[in-house]
């Protein structure tokens, strides 16, 4: 029991450490206020830790729930919506019923499933692009704060890769402390406060947010998680998972959160040899996983804390650098397939270009794009 329980915590460890400052980044980029993104943060990280619990026990496997990564780059890497925050929780609201109609109605998860790998690959390092800048135009203008974190995420590559970006977080935060001693009672905002957002609908947020957020979680999340507990023996039904990351995204968008999904790549901590050898008893290393991730989300406040006294550089630097594997990652899919190369390409720098046209944002239009050439040039040499 002791190897489940110790690659659990080490799941949910890293899993939060890496990734934090890119949800609270695409938050505050659709218009969350501080407080707004911390009630954010702790919804998302809440709904995944209690359904990884429920479904690891329910279905007796080491089903991990994380939130969606690629969809948080998203929100940073789009232009705010006209209608505000509330706009933006509308968005999350419609592609938390996509997620849920994809577990009713298999029809629209195959049909996400036909967008060609490499052009939904170039999509999403298009939208990974810019954050994986961040690091760089952060040594250039705040070398004394980016600069060691930078340095040591590179060391850390080297001796203990699973750990680079949370110890790159952690140093992060002993130079913002530094840099900005907190003021007297600052831990008194540390614990969870719920913020009510009432969602607005507005077309184009729907069409140029919640649409994109919905394909990248599937492609870059839900496939890859299913394809992880596959390889490890265990054989999910996709259409209840569906529904359910659908149903617990929902609840957590009331509350400012983005999108739930299964894990990809603490679903392989998970679900591997390395949480025992008994493959029966690895459901207690997803359950104890869904159990940190509750500790974390009693912990939101003091991350959004500790974010809003950063340097908003800094902050975008630490997301980009955990984004980083998944930027190298997206580009070789991209370019996997010689006969998609050119729509891939096509989707990437429309997508990385930020164009937004009728206030629906790049990722939608790259998707467009590279879809139409890839039928176009079908056939084609």
């Amino acid at each position: 029991m002791i190897p489940p329980i110790l690659l659990g915590l080490l799941a949910a460890c890293v899993g939060f450490t890496s990734t934090f400052a890119v949800v609270l980044a695409g938050l505050a980029q659709m218009g969350a206020s501080p407080e707004q993104a911390a009630s954010g943060l702790f919804a998302v990280t809440l709904a995944m830790g209690l359904l990884g619990v429920l479904l690891s026990f329910r279905l007796r496997m080491p089903v991990s729930i994380a939130w969606s990564t690629p969809g948080a780059a998203l929100l940073a890497a789009s232009a705010a919506p006209s209608g505000g925050f509330p706009a933006a929780v509308g968005a999350f609201l419609f592609a938390s019923a996509l997620l849920g109609l994809a577990g009713l109605w298999r029809p629209l998860a195959r049909a996400v499933a036909a967008v060609p790998g490499p052009v939904a690959h170039a999509m999403l390092a298009g939208v990974l692009l810019d954050l994986c800048l961040a690091p760089a135009r952060a040594v250039a203008e705040i070398p004394w704060l980016a600069l060691p974190v930078v340095v040591l995420w590179l060391v850390m590559l080297r001796l203990a890769r699973l750990w680079a970006v949370p110890a790159a977080v952690a140093l992060s935060v002993v130079l913002i402390l530094l840099a900005a001693p907190p003021a007297p009672g600052w831990a008194a905002g540390f614990g969870p406060a719920p913020v009510l957002v009432l969602p607005a609908f507005d077309a184009a947020a729907l069409i140029g947010i919640g649409l994109p957020l919905f394909l990248v979680t599937m492609a870059s999340q839900n496939v890859p998680g299913l394809a992880v507990l596959a390889a490890n023996g265990y054989r999910i039904e996709p259409g209840p998972i569906f529904l359910a990351t659908g149903a617990a995204s929902a609840a957590s968008a009331a509350l400012g959160g983005h999108l739930v999904n299964l894990a990809a790549i603490t679903a392989a901590l998970c679900a591997g040899p390395e949480a025992g050898a008994d493959p029966a008893r690895r459901c207690i290393a997803g359950a104890v996983a869904g159990l940190t991730y509750v500790v974390f989300a009693l912990l939101a406040g003091a991350a959004a804390a500790l974010a809003a006294a950063a340097p908003p550089l800094l902050i975008q630097a630490v997301a980009g650098l955990a984004l980083m594997t998944s930027l190298v990652s997206a580009l070789r899919g991209s370019l996997e397939a010689e006969t998609l190369r050119l729509p891939a390409v096509l989707c990437f720098v429309i997508t990385a270009s930020g164009l937004s046209l009728g206030g629906i944002g790049a990722a939608f239009w790259g998707l467009s794009v590279g879809l139409a050439a890839a039928r176009l040039l079908r056939g084609r040499g």
